[in-house]
């Protein structure tokens, strides 16, 4: 993709739904806040993250390439995420935690275009976890470790 043709993108992404980067740190912090307090979650992160403000600048970047397409995130997500001891109800979880996170930080555009790229986020990870143990989900599947072992 071109420079002209992404800057094209994102600023009709911008114009649209009312995101800039300001509202992206917002929103990842807050949900992260959030998962370091959930029961489910926390364990997970906090084995793996030492250091979290460098995580989350890198959230950020993640979060302005889904949401803005800038292209600042230049990480492979799924090889760290099929390597992490989770299920669908740790991605449902996430997803409902990151959901009511977007609906109390943002208008309801943005929040909604985030939903959007966080559940197709959510569904392809658990597609790549369960492929990772073995298991090929057909459409409307569910990875659960427990079927699995």
């Amino acid at each position: 993709m071109t420079t002209d043709r992404r800057a094209e993108i994102e600023a009709e992404l911008r114009a649209r739904t009312g995101i800039d980067e300001a509202m992206i740190e917002t929103l990842v912090r807050r949900f992260y806040d959030r998962v370091r307090k959930d029961e489910l979650l926390a364990p997970i992160f906090e084995s793996r993250i030492r250091e979290w403000e460098p995580h989350l600048r890198q959230m950020f970047d993640f979060w302005s390439s889904v949401a803005l397409m800038t292209g600042r995130y230049h990480g492979m997500p799924m090889p760290k995420h099929m390597r992490l001891p989770v299920d669908a109800a740790h991605f449902d979880r996430w997803l409902a935690l990151f959901e009511q996170t977007a609906l109390e930080t943002c208008p309801p555009a943005a929040a909604d275009h985030f939903i959007s790229r966080a559940r197709n986020i959510a569904e392809s990870l658990e597609l790549g976890v369960a492929s990772r143990n073995g298991v090929m989900l057909r459409r409307g599947e569910r990875y659960y470790r427990e079927a699995a072992e």
